[in-house]
């Protein structure tokens, strides 16, 4: 957590603000939080990490599985944000200069067509992190060598072909790779689980053991699981909210996530429990295959 679905929700809630914003000021609380990568000299990295994004006027934002991208409008200079497990971030006017939440790392005062803002960066146990790169292309490349295909950006044939060499290429098991955001960008244990359940794949099976009909059903599947998961604001457990605060309510429809021990909605039999790669896991032996 957060996952694809969290991140994209987090993308649509500060897009209406941040997209033509100025910064105007940055204060960083936390240095060791901010990284720069591809910078030509140490003064110019050093300024990037000191005031990710001064003076910028953003362009757009762009989420690949779980990264966001805040890119800036002349240069391309961008900033890539990861959530980790319990990361977020906050906007709301500025009409007053309050004190620090708790674990906040880093804070911007922008102007925005809709007035003035605050957005704030918190990450509670600073799994996530901020990278400011000096260009797109930069962030692409980058994002290129360490990412897999988008898991909500393709249609399911599109997806299932990507997918296959990536899974055909592993003997680790389904849910694993799943997991590994170099095989799909996106998928983290909530909705690995969900999507194996969908598309009636056990999350023991080798990876390369998977046919071709197997690989669409659960590229397909997967498309639809992160769809619905957008459409209810993402999956609130502990502390996912958007940039407005907001809670998602699509942990309310999980049929295999955290139920472990409880009726399967198919078959009526208990779903069991695993530890996979170090991943609680919850599946139905008789409706996974």
């Amino acid at each position: 957590m957060p996952e694809l679905p969290e991140v994209e929700c987090l993308r649509r809630t500060l897009e209406p603000v941040l997209v033509a914003a100025r910064i105007e000021s940055v204060s960083v609380r936390r240095r060791s939080f901010v990284e720069a990568a591809g910078f030509a000299t140490r003064p110019d990295k050093q300024a990037a990490r000191g005031a990710p994004l001064l003076g910028a006027t953003i362009e757009r934002l762009e989420r690949h599985g779980k990264e966001l991208a805040i890119v800036e409008a002349s240069s391309g200079r961008s900033l890539r944000v990861r959530l980790g497990m319990t990361g977020g971030m906050r906007i709301e006017p500025a009409i007053r200069r309050p004190p620090p939440l708790p674990h906040e790392h880093v804070r911007w005062t922008l102007e925005s067509p809709l007035g003035s803002f605050l957005l704030r960066h918190v990450d509670p146990r600073r799994f996530g992190d901020l990278v400011v790169y000096p260009d797109h292309e930069t962030l692409r490349t980058d994002r290129m060598r360490r990412l897999g295909p988008d898991g909500l950006a393709h249609s399911a044939h599109d997806l299932a072909e990507r997918l296959r060499p990536r899974l055909a290429g592993t003997s680790r098991s389904v849910k694993v790779a799943l997991l590994d955001q170099s095989v799909v960008a996106g998928l983290g244990n909530i909705y690995a689980d969900e999507s194996l359940f969908s598309a009636g794949v056990s999350p023991h099976r080798e990876a390369c053991s998977l046919d071709r009909d197997e690989v669409f059903r659960l590229a397909e599947a997967i498309g639809a699981v992160l769809s619905a998961a957008v459409r209810r604001g993402g999956s609130t457990l502990r502390d996912y909210r958007d940039a407005q605060g907001r809670a998602g309510s699509a942990q309310e429809s999980h049929q295999a996530y955290g139920r472990a021990g409880l009726p399967c909605f198919r078959c009526g039999n208990p779903l069991s429990g695993a530890n996979l790669g170090g991943r609680s896991t919850a599946f139905c032996r008789h409706c996974q295959h």
